[in-house]
């Protein structure tokens, strides 16, 4: 048989039909069945393009090397003890004042996105509370080159990303309330199944319209904010929700801060190197696959929502919290990294507030806000009415937000409300709930079980 030898471009319809029908009447072929092969052909090579163009990608992040002086530095920092208290306290050098618990919690969720179980963190807090400024500051702990920063989504926009644009990437989102449905159902399934997968139309060059797939990859770990907690239910049980404290002692220092930034009095070279050098750390991390020895002797209270991801979820806060001290840490014969009892205690103790905000019904920051209202009416007497003038003063919440609170408080049956609204509303608190209790109970059973291993 002679041969042919055919110089073809596979996007180029009209050229791809008439090579088709070359080949069929060369073989003795159906024309359909060769159109059909060479679509497969082009599927197969679009793939492996794409393949390569992530290894390539993959090579030339991987040239950012940390320096054998400062390697040297950072991997005798994780082999020190209290390597987590020590973190803690850098980013506080780093430019966080306060929220001790908040700030360690969103560094170690962060630090797991190129790791086997990768975490999602939900900071949730009201209006100029400072929960964008927690979420940059720890944003930029981590390696520049890995971290994807939105403060818009547009709906279709995850849908059209490379394959592998998002593969162990950090993002974070300023403001989740400015998603739309169908970017939140985008993030929510790269969260969960680490893939989405459009079918969607392709226009070919001679003006049909075929059926075809777009594949975007993960895994991700991200960090969101949002003034609004409660009504992202889907979100929140994938999540850590971390509620801003919006106490005003917290105030005080944050006020304090800014005074100090203002007169000079805080070195902001300083904190760029400590940003710099956590950074390298997080560089130096391997993502080894980690056991946890004691993982059925921890049990979480059953009244949490959704006690099943929970679980999970805490599962896998253990494996980063071992994976932060993995130059610490034995291997088992496979290679795996073996968690030790402390860190479940240390992930024990950074979850608790997490875990309680799993278990109350209140989000954190209604939660703050309540216990604000409830020992205001307690210094008058539990049978006391109070309007809203009276609430604000107490408080210190907007108008507008403080409208919203007791609104929910009113729709969960913890207050109630009397009166006509041309002559003002009066409330009166009839759900004294003891979250102190809870809390109480909550710990002593964790530590139990904990001093138990």
């Amino acid at each position: 048989m002679q041969s042919i030898t055919l110089k073809l471009d596979l996007y180029e319809y009209k050229q791809v039909e008439a090579t088709c029908k070359t080949i069929a009447e060369k073989l003795g072929l159906r024309k359909d069945i060769v159109e059909n092969d060479l679509l497969q052909l082009t599927n197969l090579l679009e793939h492996y393009r794409d393949v390569q163009h992530h290894k390539a990608l993959g090579k030339q992040e991987s040239k950012i090397q940390v320096p054998a002086a400062t390697a040297t530095q950072c991997i005798t920092f994780l082999k020190e003890k209290d390597l987590i208290k020590r973190i803690n306290e850098l980013i506080g050098k780093a430019g966080i004042t306060g929220e001790e618990t908040n700030r360690i919690l969103l560094f170690i969720i962060a630090s797991s996105y190129k790791m086997p179980d990768t975490l999602h963190g939900l900071i949730q807090g009201s209006s100029g509370s400072g929960k964008t400024r927690l979420l940059k500051v720890i944003s930029y702990l981590m390696p520049d080159e890995d971290v994807k920063r939105y403060t818009r989504v547009t709906d279709n926009s995850f849908y059209n990303q490379d394959e592998y644009f998002f593969v162990n990437k950090l993002l974070c989102f300023e403001d989740l309330d400015g998603l739309k449905e169908d970017a939140q159902l985008a993030v929510r399934e790269l969260q969960s199944n680490e893939i989405l997968i459009t079918s969607t139309s392709i226009k070919d060059p001679n003006g049909s319209i075929r059926g075809g797939e777009r594949t975007v990859r993960g895994p991700i770990a991200s960090l969101s904010c949002t003034t609004r907690g409660e009504i992202y239910e889907d979100n929140v049980s994938r999540s850590f929700l971390i509620a801003v404290d919006e106490s005003r002692e917290q105030t005080q220092k944050i006020i304090r801060y800014q005074n100090e930034i203002s007169a000079g009095l805080i070195d902001k070279q300083e904190q760029k190197k400590v940003s710099q050098f956590l950074q390298n750390c997080i560089r130096l991390l391997k993502p080894n696959e980690v056991i946890n020895p004691y993982a059925a002797k921890i049990q979480l209270p059953e009244e949490a929502h959704k006690i099943r991801r929970l679980n999970e979820l805490y599962q896998s806060f253990v494996k980063q919290i071992t994976l932060l001290n993995q130059y610490q840490r034995k291997q088992d014969k496979q290679g795996r990294l073996i968690a030790e009892k402390e860190d479940l205690q240390t992930a024990c103790d950074i979850l608790f507030e997490s875990i309680l905000l799993k278990v109350d019904e209140l989000d954190g920051s209604l939660r703050q806000f309540f216990e604000k209202l409830k020992a205001f009416v307690d210094k008058k007497g539990r049978e006391y009415n109070f309007n809203r003038f009276e609430v604000r003063e107490a408080t210190g919440v907007s108008k507008t937000q403080q409208h919203y609170y007791i609104q929910k408080l009113v729709q969960l049956e913890y207050i109630k409300q009397n009166g006509f609204a041309n002559r003002g509303f009066s409330y009166k608190i009839v759900y004294w709930d003891n979250i102190a209790a809870v809390r109480a109970r909550i710990k002593d059973n964790l530590n139990n079980q904990l001093n138990e291993l």
